[in-house]
């Protein structure tokens, strides 16, 4: 069967949107066009109705009430809103947040804002598989922590964290009466999410990564056992029930509803399809191609997600002899910068290594076909690229490069 290019397989950046979705959006751009904030005529009143729908489905992915979802334009400002949100509404009862060093973008750059405003940050270290220990999390708490920000899925390894998942790390927190945020934009729609049995009290989601549109997302802010209270950081009509003010963006919302809606109700058989693809690409690179490396934890992970990688090779140049495939070297948020990844670094690669990594990320149009054509593809690169390296001959030679000493220029 021949392949068409180019392939998509960088799902974990965005996701096209799905064709249901559009049709359900359309009418909202010119025919049911009304503000939902528009309480006293029937454009109004329609636009509101359509927004409430997309609302509680929304909520029902994550197992909330509709009461408890706060429209955003994304996730990014989803971190944002929920970080300096509790830091400024909390500020008199603590000034400490904890927070792990393989999180987003964000969260890591909204933390160091607050550490410029006189809040204190600890920035957890991962293992090798990029976990964090719920004994870690809790060693790290003081009398004036008010936050604990941990990722439920990490967006360059597709790593999943277990305490959040089991409800350990949420029972720890309210026991000692601190809040848990979780970024879950890479996890929504794909693994389940259950926000009351794993304890967490605010959540971070965006509609782009489960096949809807762009510029719209949402926070889970829970409001009992415990109420939680945030500061709005934008104002101007206290929509959103106070936390979030402006104009929603309605064909959005709606599209985000019905996104959330197709991704609840078959994420069973789609994560299994997608891990069945993932795990015959896996075994076909890192069994196959020799000095290949899977980074981070194989039984907490994504289905879709791989990050290999293949020493000897610079993964640049790699990305270059695939320019028929779409993947990428890591998040799509620090693609423009010529550093290795902060969350391969993180997790104890070098910088060759982690210079020498790939993100792969299947999605729900991913075929068999399209998988094989891109391990065809990446074994013939990597054998191209290691006969171009001095360093590989002298592996092929039996040379030990740990025991040699390099002189810096």
């Amino acid at each position: 069967m021949t392949v068409k290019t180019p392939i998509y397989l960088d799902y974990a950046a965005t996701c096209p949107v799905d064709p249901v979705v559009v049709d359900a959006m359309i009418p909202y751009f010119s025919e049911i066009f009304g503000n939902a904030a528009s309480r006293t005529h029937v454009f109004g009143w329609k636009a509101e109705e359509a927004v409430e729908a997309a609302r509680a489905e929304i909520a029902a992915t994550i197992g909330a009430d509709a009461k408890e979802v706060s429209l955003t334009s994304g996730a990014t400002e989803s971190n944002n809103l929920a970080i300096k949100g509790v830091a400024e509404f909390l500020a008199e009862k603590g000034r400490h947040i904890i927070t792990a060093v393989t999180e987003h973008k964000a969260v890591l750059d909204t933390c160091k804002h607050l550490e410029r405003h006189g809040y204190s940050v600890t920035y957890l270290p991962v293992s090798a598989d990029g976990l964090v220990t719920l004994e870690q999390i809790e060693a790290a708490m003081r009398p004036e922590t008010i936050l604990v920000s941990l990722m439920f899925a990490n967006n360059e390894t597709g790593v999943i964290q277990p305490c959040l998942v089991d409800g350990s790390l949420g029972a720890l927190c309210h026991r000692r009466g601190v809040l848990l945020h979780t970024d879950a934009v890479q996890a929504f729609g794909k693994v389940p999410i259950d926000v009351e049995a794993m304890g967490i009290d605010l959540l971070s989601v965006s509609a782009h990564k489960i096949y809807g549109p762009k510029g719209v997302g949402a926070l889970y802010v829970r409001r009992r056992r415990p109420r939680v209270r945030i500061a709005p950081q934008m104002h101007g009509g206290g929509h959103e029930r106070g936390n979030r003010s402006g104009t929603l963006n309605v064909p959005g919302i709606v599209g985000f509803g019905v996104a959330a809606k197709l991704a609840r109700e078959s994420m069973a058989a789609e994560s299994a399809r997608i891990l069945t693809l993932r795990e015959h690409l896996r075994t076909r690179l890192c069994e196959a191609i020799p000095h290949s490396f899977l980074n981070g934890s194989l039984a907490h992970r994504l289905p879709g997600t791989l990050n290999i990688s293949f020493a000897y090779v610079e993964g640049e140049s790699l990305l270059m002899g695939l320019k028929d495939i779409a993947v990428s070297s890591g998040s799509a948020c620090t693609s423009a910068s010529l550093e290795p990844s902060y969350v391969l670094k993180a997790m104890g690669l070098d910088d060759e290594l982690a210079h020498s990594s790939l993100r792969i990320t299947i999605g729900r149009p991913t075929t068999l076909e399209e998988v094989d054509y891109l391990a065809d593809r990446i074994e013939e690169q990597v054998s191209r690229l290691r006969e171009m390296s001095p360093l590989w001959e002298m592996v092929q030679d039996g040379i030990d490069l740990s025991t040699i000493q390099w002189t810096p220029h």
